[in-house]
């Protein structure tokens, strides 16, 4: 009767052992499709994000080369007003006359445009040697596009980091469900054994695994 009522003990502890490891297992491949979800979705918003920064770096560098021609058309207008009537030449400022080529011009500057001129010509730079050389050189020139482009590429490079972080988490999970089948493997050998100690062994076996596991699931991030 006692060795009936040990043999009883031990296939319920081994039964239990082998139920868990199941529902651990279910669990570890369900969390693992989870992360792998974020996975995926990460790296597609990731090279959305790619793809519109790539845009706005184009139209940046399209609003670019537009500042660089209009300010060159500017500057040989006005070179060739002041050539043409030597009165002309500004005395260290610039006020623009819409009825000259060079007014005409600058009144048609880009708004993005306007504030690094202005800035530029406040450091008289018709007379001023030291002056910077033109408006690009100023920290006034900026441009929207390229902000948003680097705005862009910055989240697409967080949003890679997290797909990075989710296929690890994912295979953290699979590496776990691999260990839950140890403890399945190990619980059927104790069932299948001969003697007490082997079965002891296997049994302590598997209940060492499914410890670990238990114990390195309750770590594990949750995606649900």
């Amino acid at each position: 009767m006692p060795d009936d009522s040990r043999t009883s003990r031990f296939d319920l502890i081994v039964a239990l052992f082998m139920a868990l490891a199941a529902v651990g297992t279910a669990w570890a491949g369900f969390e693992s499709a989870k992360w792998s979800g974020v996975q995926a979705n990460s790296y597609a918003s990731a090279g959305a994000d790619r793809a519109e920064a790539s845009r706005a770096t184009t139209l940046a560098s399209q609003q670019r080369a537009i500042d660089v021609v209009s300010f060159t058309a500017w500057l040989n207008a006005l070179n060739a007003e002041i050539v043409a009537d030597p009165s002309v030449r500004p005395n260290g400022t610039y006020t623009p006359d819409t009825k000259m080529v060079s007014g005409f011009l600058f009144e048609r500057f880009r708004p993005e445009f306007r504030p690094a001129v202005d800035a530029w010509l406040a450091t008289h730079p018709l007379i001023d040697p030291d002056a910077p050389a033109t408006p690009f050189d100023l920290p006034q020139y900026r441009l929207a596009a390229d902000q948003r482009a680097q705005h862009l590429v910055d989240r697409a490079e967080k949003l890679s980091a997290t797909a990075r972080a989710a296929n690890q988490r994912s295979d953290n999970y699979v590496l776990t469900a691999v260990v839950f089948a140890t403890v399945l493997f190990f619980s059927g050998m104790a069932t299948k054994a001969n003697g007490r100690r082997i079965q002891l062994f296997f049994t302590v076996l598997a209940g060492i695994a499914l410890l670990g596991c238990i114990v390195t699931l309750a770590l594990f991030p949750v995606e649900i």
